[in-house]
């Protein structure tokens, strides 16, 4: 089976299909001015978008890797992420604390799910 790239551009594309495999870019909220608990919902919300148009939906990651500037952060971003996540669905996840592209972000995702 093939690989399909969506939204491609010079350095990367924003989901990468194989075998049935999604693969998502790395994912921060639409307002960068906002704190942590709208950054995690906002990124959350991208990161719905990206898999519907994917094929696949937060019942079917598989592993998710999240960074946060601070780890001040940690707990705010888990109440978040705890409500979002379906129940019976968690996936593989790691979290650590990691210098942004950009001061003002807060919190970043990378998914890895399995089309429906």
């Amino acid at each position: 089976m093939g690989i399909t790239r969506l939204e491609t551009k010079a350095r990367m594309s924003r989901i990468v299909k194989h075998n049935g495999t999604i693969y998502l870019c790395g994912q921060v909220c639409k307002d960068a001015t906002r704190g942590i608990t709208e950054q995690t919902s906002s990124m959350l919300e991208k990161v719905d978008e990206l898999l519907e148009q994917a094929g696949s939906d937060r019942e079917h990651i598989l592993s998710a890797t999240i960074y946060v500037s601070d780890m001040k952060y940690f707990a705010d971003m888990n109440t978040v992420w705890d409500n979002w996540v379906p129940e019976g669905h968690a996936p593989a996840r790691a979290c650590v604390e990691a210098k942004m592209a950009r001061d003002v972000l807060l919190v970043e995702i990378s998914v890895v799910a399995a089309e429906k």
